[in-house]
């Protein structure tokens, strides 16, 4: 099993970062339709799903650093 952030859409890709701070390029048309950047995805035999908790989770994280730089 493993775990990817989507960073950005390029063309017919997304640009995924790997928990080792690595990119890949995974082709859009095997990753749930609803994937958006910043989403948090998990690849288990050559199935994607998002990990829907982790990505609020990790957007929480997200906001709250942001808004204490504005404290």
């Amino acid at each position: 099993m493993n775990k990817y952030i989507v960073d950005r859409f390029e063309g017919c890709y997304a640009v995924c970062e790997k928990e080792d701070k690595s990119f890949i390029n995974i082709k859009k048309d095997i990753l749930p339709p609803d994937t958006k950047e910043g989403d948090i995805l998990i690849e288990n035999n050559g199935d994607f799903y998002i990990d829907t908790e982790a990505t609020e989770a990790r957007k929480q994280l997200i906001r709250k650093k942001l808004d204490s730089l504005f404290e």
